[in-house]
């Protein structure tokens, strides 16, 4: 049964001139003042949020991005200052793209935030996606390989410092303590100071790739999907289902994952679709081109592969396939339980906040879901 309820905001501004015959997504460019914008957006939000018992704000790490599309480079800091503004609401890293970072200072940024805000933000890291942040950084992503075998190591080397009242790590990227002289000795361990209040760290990474899923299972990391249509959704859910049993982590079906959805409501379904579709074809014409189109056809084969689709969904097929819910509150609320009720494990459900959709719009649809459809769920 659902009973915590999420929201991912990646960091759009407010953007104009949205939907397929808007402005293409390469040529949007603003002002040092409109990319600000949105973390004072981020603010409001969350306190609006805090209000309507809302559980936790996720928000995405991204560098360079003068498009407006996803304007956050720091989770931690976000999270720090968020919980400053508000009293009870979480602040979830959806994610900490760690080939980016050194995994020691991330340890530490993280540490400190979690002592000051007494567990209120939560860790979540990420392999990265975007060539032009990742590559920058001087970090490998061209080569998958190269990236899957620096993130494993720099996980390993965080959940060292979190865990670890003293530690060694000698690995292909990274040796730490390296074997020098301090103080008339010979270095041979260190201590992560200060490690954090809430032991032991909650971590969750988004789900990818089947070698992930393994990944995931294996350190104990939890799971995060969002707007997969119902067939990609169910398999995820059972691979990492299956994955966390064979390393001995026994969990329910759907237990440890967040499922993310779309939902906008309205008086009737046709209303709720055309106020929705300019917001929904705006996130696509920025995300399809990175492979993030998570469908299948009636055959069961993944949008983009041969012989399925391979345009640019609309917000119909999002529905078809039940990855956006739009319509009065009665007809989200029984799309969504018609998915939920399958996994007896699941307890968290987040709103994917559509990149065209203004604030104002989105603060209006997030008090009518706590009115409505919030406590419909939890029964």
């Amino acid at each position: 049964m659902i009973k915590h309820f999420h929201v991912l905001y990646v960091g759009q501004i407010e953007l104009d001139n949205i939907g397929l015959a808007g402005t293409p997504a390469n040529d949007r460019r603003y002002s040092d003042e409109r990319l600000r914008e949105a973390f004072f957006t981020a603010r409001d939000v969350a306190q609006l949020m805090d209000e309507l018992g809302f559980d936790v704000l996720w928000t995405a790490e991204h560098h360079f991005q003068r498009e407006g599309y996803e304007v956050f480079p720091n989770l931690v800091q976000l999270g720090l200052w968020l919980a400053t503004q508000t009293k009870r609401l979480k602040f979830g890293c959806a994610f900490n793209v760690l080939p980016m970072w050194h995994p020691i200072r991330l340890a530490e940024d993280f540490a400190m935030a979690d002592i000051v805000t007494d567990g209120r933000v939560i860790m979540g890291v990420g392999r990265g996606y975007h060539t032009r942040e990742v590559e920058s950084f001087g970090a490998p992503l061209l080569d998958a390989e190269k990236n899957r075998e620096l993130f494993e190591e720099q996980l390993q080397l965080m959940l060292a410092c979190f865990n670890d009242q003293q530690f060694h790590h000698k690995g292909k990227f990274y040796e730490a303590p390296p074997p020098v002289d301090y103080r008339g000795y010979r270095l041979k361990d260190i201590t992560m100071v200060p490690r954090p209040k809430h032991l032991p760290v909650e971590i969750w990474m988004p789900i990818a790739s089947g070698k992930t899923i393994d990944m995931m299972a294996k350190y104990g990391l939890k799971a995060m999907v969002t707007l997969n249509g119902e067939k990609i959704l169910d398999d995820v859910v059972r691979a990492y289902h299956a994955a966390c049993h064979a390393h001995g982590r026994d969990k329910q079906l759907g237990e440890d994952m967040i499922w993310g959805a779309g939902v906008y409501l309205a008086d009737t379904h046709e209303e709720a679709v055309r106020r929705r579709e300019p917001a929904h074809d705006e996130r696509f014409k920025w995300f399809a081109p990175f492979g993030f189109v998570r469908y299948a056809d009636e055959q069961g084969r993944t949008w983009g592969s041969p012989g399925a689709p391979a345009r640019t969904p609309r917000l119909a097929d999002g529905v078809a396939q039940k990855a956006w819910f739009c319509g009065p509150p009665k007809e989200v609320i029984d799309g969504i339980k018609s998915v939920a009720a399958k996994y007896p494990g699941l307890e968290h459900f987040m709103i994917h906040w559509a990149e065209g959709l203004s604030p104002k719009d989105f603060k209006e649809q997030l008090r009518w879901f706590a009115k409505d459809v919030m406590p419909a769920l939890k029964k």
